[in-house]
């Protein structure tokens, strides 16, 4: 592995998940897949727990990924090769959804606004289950008005013309939220979408945009 992520790893007494993930983590270190662990008792050291914004153990730090709950040896595995190539945004936010820690993907995406565009691929996977799906949506939502939403309008409008009828229709709810009059331009033609909910999707939006 050419670039091993440091790990950072909060535990508590009485975890029962904690252990486990300890030893992966040091079979790991062991192994030279990790450079580093840090293990922090939060029973001990408080602040640790909140300077990483968690009440809840086992959680890592493996590179930029912040993890929270029981992952097996093949799972963190995974994560720390994906750290260590700089795997892409939406696998992590897809990660986060499926473990309904969606509060933690939008502190993500603040922190990180570069990676917004990650949901709009993450948007079009077939494999999402109606849990991420949801968590998207409701991303997109927490960020209405935003500067990064309005930034994204373009390549939103891109996903107007996508064959799918519910990518259609998504881009047009997103364009909507994103309150920007360029997304006009994009959700005019949509009007005459050969889909009944994309016409309505689209007319919600424009109404939204003019109020």
């Amino acid at each position: 592995m050419n670039n091993p992520p440091d790990t950072l790893l909060l535990i508590a007494p009485g975890c029962p998940h904690c252990q486990s993930v300890l030893a992966s983590l040091t079979e790991l270190v062991k192994k030279g897949e990790i450079g580093r662990l840090e293990v922090i008792n939060i029973a001990v050291h408080p602040e640790a727990a909140r300077e990483a914004g968690t009440r809840s153990v086992p959680w890592m730090r493996i590179g930029q990924y912040e993890l929270a709950g029981n992952y097996s040896l093949g799972e963190i595995r995974e994560w720390v090769e994906k750290a260590a190539s700089g795997a892409e945004a939406g696998d992590y936010i897809k990660e986060l959804l499926e473990q309904q820690q969606m509060d933690r993907a939008m502190d993500y995406l603040k922190q990180h606004p570069e990676e917004l565009a990650a949901l709009l691929d993450l948007m079009q996977r077939e494999d999402n289950s109606l849990g991420v799906s949801f968590g998207v949506s409701a991303l997109f939502e927490e960020l209405a008005g935003s500067e990064a939403l309005k930034a994204l309008v373009p390549r939103l409008g891109e996903l107007t013309h996508a064959e799918k009828a519910n990518t259609r229709g998504d881009a047009a709810y997103y364009l909507g939220l994103s309150g920007s009059p360029e997304a006009r331009a994009w959700l005019e033609p949509l009007l005459d979408d050969p889909q009944e909910d994309v016409r309505e999707i689209a007319r919600e939006a424009l109404e939204s945009l003019s109020e």
